[in-house]
């Protein structure tokens, strides 16, 4: 294993996909200051782990009436249905610790079903714009992250490295094998590779940066 990862976030999110194997997000995930779950989720933690979270927030749909009465003291339910339950639980979050730009990481929510994955991925860049926080998505192979400007980031040599253009009409790179640039598909910055213990990315507008914690 090459690379650590941040362990002390404000606040871990899980959501209802493909629950972690890797020990880096299960370590983040019994290290959480403070743990909120989208519904769904929340149930199965406490059921199959027998972890209590800080809160589960969610729309309800999948939670039955007895488990709601029964965890009434960390349920929130938010019924609207204009914002899934990923959005439900960061706005929940962000508003309930009230700390400027908090570092969040986004567990569990890969996996199953593609299209919730792709929009839960796409979904941290929107958070960071619209929430003001600091996303991270912790998957089994690496981490996701937003960034808008000029970045530096650590990393380790052969450290593979893909960068997603969401909104750059201008974007660069140093430390990369391949120069980055604003490509207009999303797969044309992808699986590039570190050089050595750091890269800098600069761009116009917004980009995600998807990291692996091992060597190619």
């Amino acid at each position: 294993m090459n690379y650590e990862l941040k362990k002390d976030y404000d606040i871990v999110i899980l959501a209802d996909g493909t629950f972690p194997s890797h020990p880096l997000p299960l370590s983040i995930l019994k290290e959480a200051q403070f743990l909120v779950c989208c519904d769904n989720a929340g149930r199965k933690l406490i059921e199959d782990f027998a972890r209590i979270p800080d809160a589960i927030v969610g729309d309800g749909d999948t939670i039955s009436a007895e488990f709601k009465q029964k965890y009434s003291n960390i349920y929130h339910q938010i019924a609207e249905q204009e914002y899934n339950d990923l959005t439900k639980a960061t706005r929940f979050a962000v508003e309930t610790l009230g700390k400027t730009n908090p570092h969040i990481a986004y567990i569990g929510a890969t996996g199953k079903r593609e299209d919730h994955t792709i929009g839960n991925i796409s979904l941290i860049s929107y958070y960071k714009r619209t929430f003001g926080i600091i996303p991270e998505m912790i998957t089994d192979y690496g981490i996701f992250s937003a960034h808008s400007g000029e970045v530096h980031i650590p990393t380790f040599p052969h450290q593979q490295i893909s960068i997603f253009n969401l909104s750059c009409k201008s974007l660069s790179s140093q430390g990369l094998k391949w120069d980055a640039y604003a490509c207009q598909e999303l797969w044309q910055d992808t699986l590039n590779e570190a050089l050595g213990d750091s890269i800098t990315i600069n761009g116009d507008g917004e980009y995600l940066i998807f990291r692996t914690y091992e060597v190619k």
